[in-house]
């Protein structure tokens, strides 16, 4: 044996490169929310105009800059999960809720614009953006080695009050998907259908208690989150605070859009063409883009949310676990199928 060998120094230095290595990929994450709004733009650089042509090679990058900009919030899952298998350090801790919040990266790219351009800030929303993952990156790579103390208290009736709220609020979400799904029937369509919406839930009585609830839906999801993320979990419940932690950020990115900067700053009528941003629509403006992703992920994940939830009240009551799986993934395919045609409708598509 060599008197390397006998001092173990090799395994000292192989121990320190697999620290190094774990931090470094526990800071993943916020590098690549780093580079989700330059992926927009790159698409954007890339696309053709309206109308115009492109070179195979400038539509090509154009397809890859929105699919990585897409992965996004899907590589935030991943990560999550890898760290979800055990919760060792106060490093592991942080870097597992910022996988977490990196998957509601394409919301909270939205809520900085429309925040910041309330502000009227200087600073243009990407250097905030940096700034911010940047900060949070830091913060997660020179987190303590200490382990974590377990939360007090609990949160049963937190969550019994955060799926009674659900139950409530899936009615107007339903109708609110099925209006936008017939979108691709024509703006028309869409209009009508939300005029009679509108009488209910913008009535002075529906209206108030439905924001209310949504933005309780939004702080007591964001909590459950929180604390859910502090254990180690399965797939399932992975996938169950990853997109309870997306809605949170979609729900606040939404309100913030919708009810604060269209109808009560710039008292713009929150119709299809505010939704599909025309007249310059979702693809070809600079701005408008980080909204695809924003719209997609934002369908995909509360149909799919409430099929986690609805897997879990299924396990609850006696089904077997391999159905309750199989109906979750069927749920999925489903979800993903509408957000696709939803995001579709809304860039121009018509049946």
């Amino acid at each position: 044996m060599s008197a390397y060998e006998q001092t173990g120094a090799p395994a000292r230095v192989g121990g320190e490169a697999n620290k190094l290595a774990d931090r470094l990929l526990g800071v993943v994450p916020a590098a690549v929310a780093i580079a989700y709004p330059f992926l927009l733009d790159g698409f954007h650089l890339a696309v053709p105009a309206p109308g115009g042509s492109a070179s195979m090679v400038r539509t090509l990058g154009a397809a890859l800059c929105l699919l990585a900009a897409m992965a996004t919030p899907i590589l935030g899952l991943a990560c999550a999960l890898r760290l979800s298998k055990s919760a060792r350090s106060a490093f592991d801790l942080r870097a597992r809720r910022l996988a977490y919040f990196s998957i509601g990266a394409p919301p909270l790219y939205v809520f900085a614009g429309v925040a910041l351009g309330l502000l009227h800030s200087p600073v243009r929303d990407q250097v905030v953006w940096v700034a911010v993952w940047l900060a949070a990156g830091a913060f997660v790579l020179l987190g303590r080695e200490a382990v974590p103390k377990p939360a007090a208290g609990s949160v049963a009736r937190l969550r019994v009050a955060h799926g009674v709220a659900a139950a409530v609020i899936v009615i107007y979400v339903l109708f609110h998907l099925s209006n936008h799904l017939l979108g691709l029937l024509g703006p028309e369509v869409h209009a009508a259908v939300m005029k009679a919406g509108r009488l209910v839930y913008r009535s002075p009585l529906v209206e108030p208690v439905l924001v209310g609830l949504l933005l309780f839906q939004a702080v007591s999801g964001a909590r459950l989150a929180w604390r859910w993320s502090a254990s180690s979990a399965d797939a399932y419940r992975v996938f169950q605070i990853g997109s309870g932690a997306y809605l949170a950020a979609f729900l606040i990115a939404h309100l913030n859009s919708a009810l604060i900067s269209a109808r009560t700053v710039h008292r713009i009528d929150t119709n299809w063409a505010w939704a599909a941003g025309l007249p310059e629509g979702l693809i070809h403006d600079a701005w408008n883009i980080r909204l695809v992703p924003h719209y997609a992920f934002g369908v995909f994940f509360i149909l799919a949310h409430l099929c986690s939830g609805l897997r879990g009240v299924a396990v609850a009551h006696g089904v077997g676990a391999a159905v309750a799986n199989r109906l979750w993934a069927a749920g999925l395919v489903f979800s993903g199928l509408v957000a696709a045609a939803i995001i579709s409708g809304l860039c121009g598509a018509r049946l």
